[in-house]
């Protein structure tokens, strides 16, 4: 069994705040270890299951997170930006399952450090019609290469978010959201222990779990914060400014849609 092992952190049980997620945050080392110790407790669950190999990728910000020395033995890990396929970078047809630690709601969305990509760029994005955060378009990567997400964690509405997508994903709920910017935490030993445990369930079953797909062609439609943000986007090729703060355009490939809207955002955050 091969495992691909996608790790964010603003899901991370003890996360709160951009101190923690933000390279120059006085907290962001606490939570990259908090991250480490938490992506170590899947791995935990993952050889328990049977997992003969298992690659993670470090999925946040820079994506110079996890601490490669703490990270368990058994894993290989994808670290540093850029990435082709960014947080999903790694994943092919070889791997059985995927795995997401640390996940988040989408912006716009209830949820502790709600945002889709950057939140200083993106309001929202829409696939042909249907508004997905990280975990979805992340999911439909998986997808194209036929791995079912068969495991999330993180708090309590990034739970919802999943399962609205994957109905019988298996999650491990770390914390409750009270707002943006305050949860109720469970103890990390405690998280771990769940998040483990989980994952072990998650991949004892992981044929029962289908991949997540939506059929092509696939029209995108990406809102952002500001107009500037916008205008600089339209300038890559296939795109379409269709209103203020929108561009849209139309791909058949999924890692061409994913690619253009990462490639999207890069573009729009040099814009203020």
């Amino acid at each position: 069994m091969k495992i691909f092992l996608s790790a964010d952190i603003e899901g991370v049980s003890g996360v709160v705040h951009g101190e923690h997620t933000m390279r120059d945050g006085r907290e962001h080392d606490y939570a990259r270890m908090l991250m480490t110790k938490e992506v170590n407790a899947c791995v935990l669950g993952a050889l328990e299951a049977g997992a003969e190999k298992i690659v993670v990728n470090d999925s946040h910000g820079t994506m110079r997170n996890i601490y490669h020395e703490q990270l368990h033995t058994k894993a290989e890990l994808i670290l540093g930006t850029p990435k082709k396929l960014a947080m999903m970078e790694g994943i092919s047809s070889d791997f059985d399952a995927a795995l997401f630690v640390g996940y988040h709601t989408k912006m716009g969305a209830e949820g502790i450090l709600n945002h889709t990509f950057n939140g200083r760029v993106v309001r929202s994005i829409e696939l042909n019609g249907i508004e997905l955060g990280e975990f979805g378009l992340n999911a439909l990567v998986a997808g194209h290469f036929n791995v079912p997400v068969v495991f999330v964690s993180g708090c309590n509405l990034v739970a919802i978010e999943a399962k609205s997508l994957v109905p019988n994903i298996h999650q491990a709920i770390v914390k409750q959201t009270i707002n943006r910017t305050t949860a109720l935490n469970m103890h990390p030993v405690v998280a771990r222990e769940l998040i483990k445990e989980s994952t072990k369930n998650a991949l004892l079953a992981y044929d029962e779990i289908s991949p997540y797909r939506i059929e092509p062609p696939y029209t995108v439609k990406m809102t952002f914060i500001n107009t500037g943000q916008a205008d600089a986007v339209e300038i890559l090729p296939y795109v379409k400014k269709v209103g203020p703060l929108e561009i849209s355009f139309i791909c058949t490939d999924i890692l061409e849609c994913y690619q253009l809207i990462r490639s999207s955002i890069m573009i729009a955050g040099s814009i203020s």
